[in-house]
């Protein structure tokens, strides 16, 4: 038996219940992972809100987690007993231990805490997507972040700055500006006192940017498009507040022959090698440190009602984590 925050109906943050559950050995192609840390993230609210369907139900929420292997299923190679792991996999992390595909694990570099790990996998490999793979950052592009004192953000902030880039934050406050432009923002905007489209303009004296990434969703959309130059990229990665509505394609091509995505992780994930692709290029500029990775709260996985009201509630920066 191992105690875990399982959800039985979806809801507001108290639908997550702590309970015992029992977990079997690990499967084939699968290792069994005690954690050490756990990642807290905004798409797990989305899961526990209904918003995103879990595929069954009850399920144990979370999505990353950090941790040693203590049990290796049939046909596994390249991993053993003994081994500091982290791993992104669907509905599972928010436990003592569970059960995970090598598919989705990487090794630890000893360089990386298990703290730091929790925190950034997820996050880490979002970002190295949005600024390696869908849109290749390069020097002397200007690039726009929404929510930039947020985990992504401030790590979109700091590999934006490293690759050369100028990189403009929208941010709620002034403290959050100040966090923003110490990792990497050269520019903010309080997007609560300030309209961000015209900030934009003046910041780039009407050359606007190259791409904006944009985890805010309906509040931040259509104004984003208009922060972009001709032939510019809109990546859209998350709905912190509430999903984007359908709207008339034609836009783009009014606007300069925009290109509008909306990717996933776990697509690039998927792929051949992705995972541990990602990961490496991940560990590389933390390890260098180009990218530091800031853990702000710590939260005992009893209580992770209270996480999830502090992230939902606009209360943290960088990274929360859980802690079995």
């Amino acid at each position: 038996m191992v105690r875990a925050i399982r959800v039985y109906r979806t809801g507001g943050p108290e639908v997550l219940k702590y309970e015992e559950m029992e977990l079997p050995g690990p499967g084939r192609g699968e290792i069994r992972v005690q954690h050490k840390a756990i990642g807290v993230n905004y798409i797990d609210t989305y899961f526990r809100s209904g918003l995103y369907p879990a595929p069954t139900t009850p399920f144990t929420i979370g999505n990353e987690a950090a941790g040693l292997v203590t049990e290796v299923g049939k046909g596994v190679t390249g991993f053993r007993v003994g081994d500091r792991v982290a791993y992104v996999a669907g509905l599972r992390s928010y436990a003592e231990e569970a059960n995970v595909s090598v598919e989705a694990a990487v090794k630890l570099p000893k360089a990386i805490s298990f703290e730091t790990a929790a925190a950034m996998m997820l996050k880490g490999m979002t970002a190295e997507y949005l600024v390696r793979r869908i849109y290749k950052v390069r020097k002397g592009d200007t690039i726009l972040v929404h929510a930039a004192a947020g985990g992504v953000g401030l790590i979109l902030c700091q590999w934006g700055k490293a690759l050369g880039a100028t990189v403009i934050g929208t941010v709620g406050s002034a403290e959050k500006a100040a966090l923003a432009k110490r990792h990497g923002a050269r520019h903010t905007i309080l997007y609560r006192e300030e309209d961000f489209v015209k900030r934009v303009g003046e910041i780039t004296r009407g050359k606007k940017c190259q791409v904006v990434y944009d985890g805010v969703g309906k509040a931040t959309f259509p104004g984003s498009l208009d922060c972009l130059a001709p032939l510019g990229s809109f990546v859209s990665f998350g709905s912190a507040s509430g999903p984007i509505e359908a709207f008339n394609i034609g836009i783009l091509a009014q606007k300069g022959s925009l290109v509008a995505t909306r990717p996933t992780l776990n697509t690039f994930m998927a792929q051949p090698g992705g995972t541990v692709s990602m990961a490496r290029q991940l560990f590389k500029v933390v390890e260098n440190g180009s990218v530091k990775i800031k853990v702000t709260r710590h939260f005992p996985l009893r209580e992770a009602v209270a996480a999830h009201q502090a992230l939902e509630g606009r209360e943290t920066t960088g990274s929360i984590i859980l802690v079995p």
